[in-house]
């Protein structure tokens, strides 16, 4: 039951945002900017486990995560304006964020050694 629960509450907030995204750029721009996602897993996990050392722990590598995805924003406005077609600028954006993905989750480890 909790599942079906997430699921259409999370599928309602995605759609939410998707419907104001047609009326109002700048504040569904908002909306989505927010970690929407990570705040929901995070009450989901507490609501199941209390585990409070699990929610540390995935805020700090949210934000680590986070910083390598901004590139994706930066290279997909840039292709459109280029002229590149939606999907192949999309496509190019996803790869190199799995490149930058794959090269910043190095980074992180090395870090996490380090500070831990």
């Amino acid at each position: 039951m909790d599942l079906v629960v997430k699921v259409i509450l999370t599928a309602l907030i995605v759609a939410a945002v998707s419907e104001l995204s047609q009326r109002f750029t700048f504040f569904s721009a908002l909306l989505i900017s927010l970690p929407l996602t990570s705040i929901l897993a995070f009450c989901w996990i507490y609501y199941e486990t209390k585990d409070t050392q699990k929610i540390i722990e995935m805020s700090y590598s949210v934000f680590w995560l986070v910083i390598p995805s901004l590139v994706f924003f930066l290279l997909l406005p840039m292709l459109l304006k280029m002229g590149v077609k939606f999907i192949p600028a999309m496509l190019a954006s996803s790869l190199a964020l799995a490149i930058i993905y794959g090269a910043g989750t190095l980074v992180y480890r090395w870090f996490l050694n380090k500070a831990l």
